[in-house]
């Protein structure tokens, strides 16, 4: 064994050699963990190592840093990846500690979110706390409290009545963009959580509230970015790339760079709806659905609009679950749709009639619909290798694309439409398509599903 360089230096009897040099570890050790939790870089990097691995790599970027005061709402709107989320609970943990905030609201689309992400994730509150002050959580009391007192308290966006009453003087908005109820001037999470905040006043502590989001072209984004109060960060995924690995590069970079989506989840842009397109965001948002409420669903469909290959650079198989009841949201009994699912993708002829058929048990659906014109047979032969006795009907279209889609697009327009969650990939599809250009998979499945379902005029025949 190599001899200690400290007990050569030293010449001190073997027990007190080894409590130096213990004592010198521990103080390199706890040097390294103060400069680790050094997000902010109030000491500065003088580390032996200095930037690079084992160095101080771990700094917040200067976009990372909150803007300077006054403002309520910081609102980060930044493509994926991007390091949004490292911002936010950062934010978080230096109000504590360095200006004294006691009581916080953690906000995410669900618990399950709020779970995953801001507190037990990679970048949330637990990471990022140092061993000296790391909080304690009881998920079972929604509840997250630090050493000094302070104590946050967990909300799902989905339920908005839980932000009514308690007051906080922070609070920490996880993908606000994607919040349901929004558009509920009675009950919006977001708006409940601004009155919570201005309560908060009293406290002493100025009331602000950090936002992170991939951005979408809703209301509530748009106002913000207007609001005075509001300082804006807006961050695109290539700054993150050093600290992104391969496999995250492939899955996020490659998929939307040079595409209009990857304008909003690369680079943080909130995309304006297109001149032309049948689809206004802001009208599937005002009819959008958590869930059903109490809607029964006389029929379910699957629809199915295949491409000619299972190929990458080939379409998408667009697989689109779509249900037909009766809905009371205008106060009076009317017939409408609601999309429940989209299960789009490429996959081999045998994976999407998988995915089909799992989508119909799923939902309970009674029939699965395809198009007759392009590879009808085709259709109906994959999903009865699969099974047999799949309920399947084939569509015939007899008018073009645009005249098939204006009808369905008429019903969104007349309120009779609701999609049942968020579906970002269908919705970009819809609210991009001008009539005229190739209309994409996803698009083509939702107006089968719903012909199928509203529409009085539709060609079909029943194998």
């Amino acid at each position: 064994m190599a001899a200690n360089p400290y007990a050569v230096a030293a010449g001190l009897p073997l027990l007190k050699l080894r409590y130096h040099y213990q004592q010198k570890q521990q103080s390199q050790d706890r040097t390294t963990l103060e400069h680790r939790y050094d997000w902010y870089n109030v000491l500065g990097c003088t580390l032996p190592q200095g930037r690079g691995k084992g160095g101080c790599n771990f700094h917040a970027r200067d976009k990372q840093y909150p803007p300077p005061a006054p403002w309520r709402v910081w609102l980060l709107l930044t493509g994926r990846r991007w390091g949004k989320t490292r911002a936010g609970a950062e934010w978080v943990r230096r109000r504590i500690e360095e200006e004294g905030a006691r009581h916080i609201a953690f906000i995410a689309k669900t618990k399950a979110d709020a779970r995953d992400i801001m507190i037990e994730g990679p970048a949330g509150i637990l990471a990022v706390s140092p061993p000296w002050n790391r909080p304690h959580y009881e998920p079972s009391k929604r509840r997250i409290t630090w050493p000094s007192g302070a104590v946050a308290t967990i909300f799902s966006a989905d339920e908005p009545d839980q932000l009514r009453g308690p007051e906080y003087d922070t609070a920490w908005a996880d993908e606000p963009a994607k919040w349901l109820h929004l558009n509920d001037i009675l009950n919006s999470p977001w708006s409940n959580m601004q009155i919570g905040l201005s309560r908060a006043t009293a406290l002493g502590l100025p009331a602000q509230v950090v936002a992170t989001t991939t951005p979408r072209s809703i209301k509530l984004i748009r106002d913000l970015k207007k609001d005075e109060s509001c300082a804006v960060t807006i961050g695109h995924t290539n700054e993150n790339l050093e600290n992104l690995d391969e496999s995250a590069k492939k899955e996020i970079v490659e998929r939307y760079e040079g595409t209009r989506l990857g304008r909003q989840e690369l680079a943080g842009e909130v995309l304006e709806d297109v001149e032309g397109a049948l689809w206004q965001l802001a009208k599937i948002d005002e009819l959008r659905m958590p869930k059903l409420n109490g809607v029964t669903l006389d029929r379910v469909v699957v629809a199915i609009d295949p491409s000619g290959s299972s190929s990458e650079t080939a379409s998408e198989q667009g697989i689109v679950v779509a249900g037909r009841g009766v809905c009371e949201c205008k106060g009076a009994p009317d017939t409408h749709g609601f999309v429940l699912d989209d299960l789009s993708g490429h996959y081999t002829p045998e994976g999407w009639a998988r995915r089909a058929i799992h989508g119909l048990s799923k939902h309970e659906g009674d029939r699965i619909i395809g198009e007759a014109n392009f590879g009808g047979q085709m259709v109906e032969a994959t999903l009865r290798a699969i099974d047999k006795d799949v309920p399947y009907t084939a569509v015939t279209a007899s008018r073009g694309k645009a005249v098939r889609a204006e009808p369905i697009a008429a019903f969104y327009e007349q309120g009779k439409v609701h999609h049942v969650g968020t579906f970002e990939k269908l919705e970009e599809q819809l609210t991009t398509w001008v009539p005229g250009d190739t209309s994409p998979d996803r698009l083509d499945a939702v107006v089968w599903a719903l012909t199928e379902l509203l529409s009085s005029k539709k060609s079909i025949a029943v194998y």
